[in-house]
């Protein structure tokens, strides 16, 4: 891959924060996912309600909301961008011992909410492993990656 390609590189191979000033703001969506595997009885646990710190769904899910608004901070070549949206779904599977967490993520603006919708995720599954730790030790974050983006010049991506 050439750094023409790269578009967090210059000529010079510096890194640089790429210049949307002269693009038109436009409707712009992402979508992740990530997996968290961990014990069928921590999963048991958390379903209902019996984690000593308190609900595990709900407070991933506010810790994602509140990563992807804070994206820009934590990766240091993106853009601060308003989002529309942010939402965090959990899926909890008993039979694999596993949670599949989804994101999505919106914007009316010059760049993408890729990574938002990736924060989003990593960090809820984070804050369930936080929050569960101290019962489930082996708990494997895994597999987070990007499902779906529109908008912009590159236009609609998606994989299954």
């Amino acid at each position: 891959m050439s750094t023409d390609e790269l578009t967090h590189i210059d000529d010079a191979g510096r890194l640089r924060m790429v210049d949307v000033s002269g693009k038109e703001p436009t409707w712009r969506e992402a979508r992740a996912e990530a997996f968290l595997t961990l014990a069928q009885d921590t999963l048991r646990r958390i379903c209902s309600g019996d984690i000593p710190k308190g609900n595990v769904f709900e407070a991933a899910r506010l810790a994602g909301i509140m990563a992807a608004k804070k994206t820009a901070e934590i990766i240091p070549l993106c853009h601060q961008i308003p989002l529309s949206a942010i939402e965090l779904d959990f899926f909890p599977d008993p039979l694999k011992g596993e949670i599949r967490i989804t994101s999505m993520a919106k914007t009316n603006d010059r760049t993408g909410v890729e990574m938002e919708a990736l924060v989003a995720v990593t960090t809820a599954a984070l804050t369930v492993y936080d929050m569960c730790k101290a019962i489930d030790r082996a708990m494997k974050i895994r597999q987070a990656r990007l499902t779906f983006k529109s908008g912009g010049k590159s236009g609609v991506f998606e994989q299954a």
